[in-house]
């Protein structure tokens, strides 16, 4: 799509949302416990806030004001509010920063955790849900690869949705401003190889979906304070089944009954 001459600002919000899961094989809750302490303490909210920033700085986005916390007993969350230009408070002294917030409320980058487990299942969970919502010219897009990086990610559903419209010089109606086929078509190679994926687009109402779940099972990475080597065949592959089980059921969204 060639470039858009637009009449005014570009009012056109485009959100992306992901949900990332790491799984860990935890044996009994002792470990359990463990495990998600040290996720709480990796994925804290300083961390967070820097993977944000760095999404500022990606989208070219002007950082407006961040809001922070660490949950008890777990979890943290980071809501970052943007602009696509830098504000001038000079211009009005009377103009207060929140106020300006306030109004800017469509762009914004959040993050929240959410480490899991239960007695009854041996494998424990962490999920980190993300939106990044921009409107005007800035594209959450261009912020994908290094998202789905920053985190470790066995299963990830990505949803990307462009709402609203603007408007060209001769006043006709856009309801996008770029090419979209798929969410995919703007993930690396690279990541994309390591995994089985689905879509699930309305191209017609801007909307996209996309669902990937790791193909490649590498036993030492699920396992929390204990090698491979410690264990024997039989183990292993209760392990894997423990794990492949829990991966499956979240990417299709359904309990599936265990093999006896």
């Amino acid at each position: 799509m060639s470039k858009i001459k637009l009449y005014g600002f570009n009012n056109l919000t485009k959100t992306l949302s992901f949900n990332i899961y790491d799984i860990c094989y935890t044996k009994d809750e002792n470990e359990q416990k463990e495990y998600i302490d040290y996720i709480d303490k990796q994925y804290n909210s300083e961390r967070l806030t820097n993977i944000l920033k760095d999404v500022a700085d990606i989208i070219d986005a002007k950082i407006l004001n961040i809001a922070c916390e660490d949950y008890e007993p777990q979890g943290a969350s980071v809501t970052v509010l943007i602009s696509e230009e830098d504000i001038n408070y000079s211009l009005n002294k009377n103009l207060r920063k929140d106020s300006v917030v306030g109004h800017l409320n469509k762009s914004h980058l959040t993050v929240h955790t959410y480490p899991e487990s239960h007695p009854s299942n041996l494998v424990s969970t962490f999920r980190v849900d993300i939106d990044v919502s921009t409107c005007g010219e800035i594209s959450p897009l261009k912020a994908l690869n290094y998202l789905i990086s920053s985190f470790d990610s066995d299963i990830i559903i990505i949803d990307y949705r462009v709402r609203g419209f603007t408007r060209d010089l001769d006043g006709d109606k856009y309801f996008n401003d770029h090419k979209i086929y798929s969410i995919q078509d703007y993930i690396y190679k690279d990541i994309l190889k390591d995994y089985t994926t689905i879509d699930i687009n309305l191209h017609h109402s801007n909307i996209f979906h996309t669902k990937m779940m790791i193909n490649k099972f590498v036993i030492d990475n699920y396992l929390f304070n204990i090698d491979s080597d410690e264990l024997n065949d039989q183990e292993k592959n209760e392990i894997k089944q423990e794990i492949n089980q829990e991966i499956v059921e979240i990417f299709y969204g359904m309990n599936i009954p265990k093999m006896k």
